[in-house]
């Protein structure tokens, strides 16, 4: 790979294909005695994410009531 003038790289398509790396995928680069690791983030869907707080326990119509402070 060739270093471009505002130091950008291209990663060779068969590694971004295998990887998944798409426009705005995040990628983390650390640094190990002079070797530079990329890694791929996998973010988590934003519906999981919100999902993951509600509690289960409760019905659809407890929630909204508990959301509109009506206990």
């Amino acid at each position: 790979m060739t270093v471009a003038e505002r130091g950008q790289v291209t990663i060779p398509k068969k590694y971004r294909t295998e990887l998944g790396i798409k426009p705005g995928s995040v990628l983390e680069m650390t640094l190990d005695h002079g070797v530079i690791h990329v890694e791929k983030i996998t973010q988590q869907d934003p519906f999981e994410q919100v999902f993951g707080c509600l509690k289960k326990s409760k019905t659809t119509d407890e929630i909204i009531s508990e959301l509109r402070g009506k206990h």
